[in-house]
């Protein structure tokens, strides 16, 4: 079975596992269930499929997929858009676009330029992979650690004890990570630096190994992050990731804040101070 078929069947068995008959709106088939959410025939009938037919698809032996039974299974196992697309590239692996994947990247000069104007909030510059391209002065400041061009941001997330002792709420936003790096490879199943930090990620650490194993998928917008800074206290965020048509593989990330909260009026408190001293906290 292909690569992308085993992931293509391997997410629509997580995802039908947690839908169940009522939630789906009908009536369950009757005689025991060895499954949590829907049988393969159940959502067959959901889907407008003949149970063979799914059956085909979840095993990996039907090689092509209309839009209209993409679309079906969607509607059936009620996907949101992150879902639906990451089920697209599963599903129709023939349509990604090639990329330079051994090429190192370089910072785009637009959201470099653009991250140059926000250094009153913490912002970086990530390419593939996670990878640190660029970020301006307060985010070590917020992170305490230096993030330096070319580090790995989601190594240090996962693997420096310091990720976890500064999130607060480490567990969800690693979390959302972990459904980020899915959506990538099911994006670019041919990027095998992408696969091989996956495979050291789920075998250094069991979190990564478990969320992983659970087939979930996010987008990286709009997540909220609580930093524990050892002199400032507990800072809030929400991070907002934003790319550009020309250059998709990199993502600006802000840490952006409420206007007049408590971490607004810490963060130029911090900036000070990291402009007199040069280190971090």
């Amino acid at each position: 079975m292909p690569a992308d078929r085993s992931a293509l069947g391997a997410f629509l068995r997580s995802r039908r596992d947690r839908v169940t008959p009522a939630q789906a709106g009908i009536t369950a088939f009757p005689g025991a269930r060895r499954v949590p959410g829907l049988r393969k025939e159940e959502l067959a009938v959901l889907a407008g499929l003949s149970a063979d037919h799914y059956s085909r698809i979840e095993q990996g032996r039907q090689q092509t997929l209309s839009d209209d039974v993409l679309d079906a299974l969607a509607r059936a196992l009620q996907l949101d858009d992150v879902e639906r697309a990451h089920l697209r590239d599963l599903a129709a692996p023939s349509r990604r676009r090639s990329a330079p994947w051994e090429v190192p990247q370089r910072a785009d000069p637009g959201l470099l330029r653009l991250m140059t104007t926000l250094d009153h909030v913490p912002a970086l510059l990530l390419g593939r992979r996670g990878e640190v391209l660029a970020r301006n002065l307060l985010l070590p400041a917020v992170l305490g650690d230096e993030m330096p061009p070319g580090s790995s941001f989601v190594r240090w997330l996962f693997l420096d004890p310091t990720a976890r002792e500064r999130i607060v709420n480490w567990s969800d936003f690693a979390a959302a990570a972990v459904g980020a790096l899915r959506y990538e490879v099911g994006r670019h199943p041919q990027d095998r630096r992408l696969a091989a930090l996956v495979a050291d990620l789920r075998d250094r650490d069991a979190d990564v190994a478990r969320w992983w194993d659970d087939h979930g998928v996010t987008d990286r917008t709009s997540v909220p992050k609580q930093v524990a800074h050892p002199q400032l206290g507990v800072l809030r965020f929400t991070i907002e990731a934003l790319t550009t048509p020309h250059d998709p593989e990199q993502r600006l990330v802000v840490y952006t804040v409420e206007p007049g909260s408590e971490t607004a009026r810490a963060l130029p408190l911090l900036a000070s101070w990291q402009a007199t001293t040069g280190a971090r906290a």
